[in-house]
Formats: structure tokens, sequence, C-alpha cells
């Protein structure tokens, strides 16, 4: 008899040892904080793009922070707040003899900033009956009390 049991209970043990790691090695991987708020932020981004396509702004807009303090830059134009973006988007895809198309992101690169934050690069694609259009955009998303929102959104065409 050793000293930690009867015959045998050596091996178990060091067989046992691998199996236990892995299994902490499982949990700490499935919890990574990082992977589940890149998680939530693409979420937003893709109901985002389900409300676009079904015509819905108000919707879409649901992932902008509504706040007078919301930022929307693109080209040479600047909005704040989040009324002056949502009627910037219906001026140029709702107004007279426009349309909002088919929107989609194919790429996306999710960037968490510590706890609160993190930045979005991307491409936009917007399929449209006489043309297409598309670009790149940057935004910045804080963890706000409504969730995951986007803050500031750069785009270009």
């Amino acid at each position: 008899m050793h000293w930690w049991g009867k015959e045998g209970t050596k091996q178990t043990i060091i067989r046992t040892i691998p199996c236990v790691g892995v299994v902490i090695l499982a949990v700490a991987l499935a919890s990574d904080p990082a992977a589940d708020e890149k998680s939530e932020i693409r979420k937003v981004l893709d109901k985002q793009v389900a409300a676009w396509n079904r015509g819905n702004l108000e919707a879409f807009m649901a992932g902008y922070w509504n706040s007078d303090d919301l930022t929307f830059y693109s080209g040479k134009d600047k909005r704040h707040g989040w009324n002056a973006t949502l009627e910037r988007y219906r001026q140029r895809y709702q107004g007279e003899g426009k349309e909002m198309g088919t929107l989609k992101f194919p790429e996306l690169s999710v960037q968490p900033l510590g706890s609160d934050y993190a930045l979005v690069r991307g491409r936009w694609e917007l399929k449209l009956s006489k043309e297409d259009a598309g670009g790149l955009f940057t935004l910045i998303f804080q963890k706000t009390k409504d969730g995951w929102r986007i803050i500031h959104h750069h785009t270009s065409s």
C-alpha cells in the first residue's frame, strides 16, 4: 500500500489531472467576456441590417444611442443627435424617388476597448434597383443601460 491509498489510485490521479485541466480551460474559454461583448455587438448590427431590409428606419435606429450627443459623420456632412441622424437617413433613403435597397455588412471587425466601449470597422453594401452603393465605416459602441449602442458613426462611400 502506498501513501496515496490503494494500488491503482496513483494511475487514476495521473489520468484525472489532465481531464480536470481540460475542463477548467473549456470553462475559461466559454466565459470569455470579450467574446460575449463581440457577440452582443454583432447582434445589434444584425438587427440593424434586418430592420433596414424590412424598410423600418426606426427599428434600424434602435442600434444608435438615443441622445443629442450621438455623432454621425459622412463625407463633409456632420450630424449631432439621434433625431438628426434619423432625419438624414429618411431624406437620403426614404425621400421622394429614393429607395432603401438591401443592406449587408460583408466585413466586420469588433475590437473591445475596455469593458464599456468597442471599435467596429467594416464595409457596407447597399443593393439598389438602379445602382449599388457601398463603402467603409467605423463605429464606436458604448455599453449603456439599454445595451450596446453606437455613439459615433463615420462612413465613407
